[in-house]
């Protein structure tokens, strides 16, 4: 028998009833779009503008690279009188606004020693009559340093001047541009090796927490539950205690006169204290330490739903122990596995705390970098370039990730 059909009022009824349950379902929701927006989207978003778009010297001395536009930097020649003109005016103003020394330390990074070299003549210009500079401020620029008189600042100048550029990029793969404008390797080679560091402690970590935390999640699945409980208590100590409490702990382990060095010294097992602390190695140990809930956790709640008798079965059959656990058991904790790998790697890998306390020189990451630049060399230009390739490689092993295991194996409880 059908149902008749239904009246327009109840059609209506019907679909106010919808209307209503959609917006009840984005009032909920909203609160945790806005909460990702402002604190993943955004400053992700701000990070990766900041990495090309630099307008700090176009908006400090916008006059002068409007005429060093008609410049030709390949003449060897130096620019223009009225570029020079319009320098020291701009260079007047700065100085008596207090921001030259913001316009010396952009300089700098396109020209080392600019910052002194600008720092100075802006004391000098500063007093100067605003009609004498207007007319031979230029020559008063190239008579207080003969540094001036290099095209190669000029040059710096204007490059530092694009709003638009790849430099912070090109500095965070370890190369430049020459003067013919060719993309070059630089010198020193720093941000590539740190990168290449960065993966290798990650992976090493990685690594550790699955040796260490493969047998004991098995031990709490497969416990009493009296034991697990009590196990699982150390398991998520160290949430329960302050990052900076662990890192101080482990230092006062790893230092020369520390727990470990001293009770290998009182059982005659070295002889004189060995070098722990500010390594790779401390670096390791400490964030193995703190990771390791990371990878338990996943492999236990995984292998918690594992039925036991699969692998009982396959003793049964005739299968030795170990190829059972191989061929058997350890596929099945794979979704466990990975995950615990991913969480650890990825957190790894942008850890810079513990590096910065425990690492030393050895033992920092690229994270101690792009934080040193955003905290002491005011560069944040480079941090965000950095930054941004550290979130391309993630992005990369990520997708890696999914082509190799698949994401929707992925289990995290």
């Amino acid at each position: 028998m059908s149902n008749p059909e239904l009246t327009p009022d109840e059609i209506r009824q019907a679909d106010r009833n919808i209307r209503r349950r959609k917006w009840l379902a984005i009032f909920f929701v909203a609160p945790l779009l806005l909460f990702i927006f402002v604190t993943f989207v955004a400053p992700i978003g701000t990070m990766l503008y900041r990495s090309f778009y630099h307008p700090t010297v176009a908006e400090l001395i916008p006059d002068t690279l409007a005429q060093l536009d008609d410049w030709s930097e390949e003449s060897g020649e130096l620019p223009p009188t009225a570029a020079l003109n319009t320098f020291a005016v701009e260079l007047q103003t700065l100085a008596g606004e207090r921001r030259s020394g913001k316009l010396a330390e952009e300089i700098n990074r396109a020209y080392p020693g600019a910052s002194s070299l600008i720092k100075s003549t802006a004391r000098k210009v500063r007093r100067v009559d605003l009609a004498e500079l207007q007319s031979s401020g230029g020559q008063l620029v190239l008579d207080a340093n003969k540094k001036w008189l290099d095209v190669n600042v000029w040059r710096a100048m204007k490059k530092s001047g694009s709003v638009i550029k790849d430099d912070f990029y090109l500095t965070a793969l370890d190369l430049e541009r020459n003067p013919q404008g060719e993309i070059v390797q630089r010198d020193t080679q720093i941000y590539l090796d740190l990168y290449w560091k960065s993966l290798k402690i990650a992976f090493y970590i990685t690594a550790l927490t699955a040796l260490i935390g493969f047998p004991l999640a098995w031990y709490l699945a497969n416990a009493p539950s009296r034991i697990a409980n009590t196990l699982m208590i150390f398991v998520l100590l160290p949430f329960w205690t302050s990052l900076l409490v662990r890192t101080t702990a482990w230092i006062a382990l790893l230092q020369t006169n520390g727990v470990i060095n001293s009770t290998l010294m009182s059982l005659h097992i070295i002889d004189e204290p060995l070098e722990l602390l500010y390594t790779q190695f401390a670096t390791v140990i400490a964030m193995t330490h703190i990771l390791m809930p990371f990878m338990i956790l996943p492999l236990y709640s995984v292998m918690k739903g594992i039925d036991p008798s699969y692998f009982r079965a396959a003793l049964s059959l005739g299968a030795k122990p170990i190829p059972a656990f191989i061929r058997i058991y350890l596929p099945m904790t794979v979704p466990g596995l990975s995950a615990g790998a991913l969480l650890v790697f990825i957190i790894s890998i942008g850890y810079y705390i513990t590096p910065a306390l425990v690492g030393g020189t050895e033992g920092q990451m690229i994270s101690n970098i792009i934080a040193f630049h955003m905290q002491s060399s005011n560069n944040w230009e480079l941090a965000a370039a950095l930054g941004s390739l550290l979130l391309l490689l993630i992005t990369l092993l990520y997708w890696l990730y999914d082509r190799l295991v698949g994401i929707s194996n992925l289990k995290l409880g």
